[in-house]
């Protein structure tokens, strides 16, 4: 992450901040009212953070090491295969999460929680890597949301299920490509092949003495995810509202490691890092699903939509039906999608105004919108029923094939 650092500073894409900063509200409103990358250089007492580090694609695709128009094709591409090189052990000392500047975001949050922690897991020959919310609740102890059902949970099951813990490292202060890719939907165990393709085809990691394996990180937590279980929440989630509280399970950390004056990485909760880390790692997903049954330019979840709830899609039709077939495919790909709205190649997706009249003049209410009720969707998503079920809609903007000349919009360029 250091060296990410400075190559931000090389490009003036950074702001360093030498006052005192609190953690409490205070890092998290600059955060907010910028997708600028932050460094603070005295943070709650003389330490140092950083917030916003992948806020905006430009910052994201200088991380990645690609060209940021080209970046969803790119990505979609990928092929999870990088070499992961194990580089000895880590030892760490006695748990003291105050020791690290973990900030309070809101004021009706239950508490400080690490944001930016990815929880690397190991389980019967099983690796596994994604972030967490968690709620700090002691020197050595934190309670972590774990979603029911994805990847953590179901080896944190296991684990409970043969009568022990689940064994498990945080790293603090990653290089964003690891980060990026412990938020990435990828085959069972690849997120460290992952994110070493996206570094370049190799990454080096250490090894806990719970058997997990780590890559290099400004702190490094070990311990285990237990069956205890304690209030988690309330906490701002991806759509700005309140998560409710719910009973998760306890986090025992039982060792720490730092790098000397290390940063901590703090993201802010339905800030701007927050929804691109949200909903970028689904592009190439979608990308990849709608090019099952059409062609298609690119993909791009909006910010208006969380980052994660709205999608706009750009295709190059090839048959009539191609626009429904895309609406039914990128929802296929992201199940927590809401909207989706399939454009023309001569849409700009990144531009909210072009999609609006897209809508305006190429769609027709009675045939060109797909509304699906009893689906399950996002439970992040305030509009939720009891049982989790959601309506997604599909919009199709795209122009009928053989009346394109109907459609030329008006301009200068040759």
């Amino acid at each position: 992450m250091r060296e990410f650092i400075e190559t931000l500073r090389e490009a003036a894409l950074l702001k360093e901040i030498d006052g005192e900063v609190e953690t409490t509200f205070e890092a998290a409103q600059m955060a907010y009212e910028t997708d600028m990358p932050l460094l603070f250089k005295n943070l709650g007492g003389g330490r140092r953070g950083v917030m916003n580090l992948t806020a905006n694609r430009e910052t994201l695709a200088l991380a990645l090491g690609m060209n940021q128009k080209g970046m969803v094709p790119q990505l979609a591409g990928c092929r999870y295969d990088g070499s992961v090189i194990d580089d000895g052990t880590l030892g760490t000392s006695e748990p003291d999460l105050g020791s690290i500047p973990v900030m309070t975001h809101f004021p009706k949050d239950a508490g400080a929680y690490i944001t930016a922690g990815i929880v690397f897991s190991s389980y019967g020959g099983v690796e596994n890597a994604s972030i967490h919310r968690m709620l700090v609740a002691g020197k050595d102890r934190l309670v972590a949301r774990i979603v029911e059902g994805r990847h953590t949970y179901q080896l944190m099951k296991a684990a409970h299920a043969a009568g022990g813990k689940l064994p498990i490292g945080i790293a603090i202060g990653v290089h964003p490509a690891v980060t990026f890719a412990s938020c990435t939907r990828v085959p069972s165990g690849k997120e460290l092949a992952y994110a070493s393709e996206l570094l370049g085809g190799e990454i080096r990691v250490k090894t806990l003495s719970n058997g997990v394996r780590v890559p290099d990180a400004e702190y490094i937590l070990e311990g285990y995810l237990t069956a205890e279980s304690a209030p988690e929440g309330p906490f701002v989630d991806i759509t700005g509202t309140y998560d409710p509280i719910r009973s998760q399970p306890v986090i025992e950390i039982t060792g720490i490691a730092a790098k000397q004056d290390p940063i901590y990485h703090g993201i802010l909760p339905a800030g701007a890092e927050h929804r691109l880390l949200m909903g970028a790692p689904y592009e190439p997903r979608i990308y990849q699903s709608v090019a099952g049954v059409t062609k298609v330019k690119d993909v791009l979840l909006t910010r208006g939509g969380a980052g994660y709830l709205h999608a706009v899609v750009q295709i190059e039709k090839q048959t009539e039906g191609d626009g429904k077939n895309a609406i039914m495919a990128a929802f296929a790909a992201h199940t927590s999608l809401k909207h989706v709205v399939i454009v023309d190649f001569d849409i700009a997706i990144n531009d909210p105004e072009d999609v609006e009249f897209a809508i305006a003049t190429r769609v027709r209410g009675d045939c060109d919108i797909m509304v699906i009720s009893g689906v399950r969707g996002s439970s992040l998503d305030p509009s939720r029923i009891a049982d989790g079920l959601n309506v997604k809609v599909g919009v199709d903007a795209t122009m009928p094939l053989g009346r394109e000349d109907e459609y030329i919009r008006a301009g200068w360029d040759a």
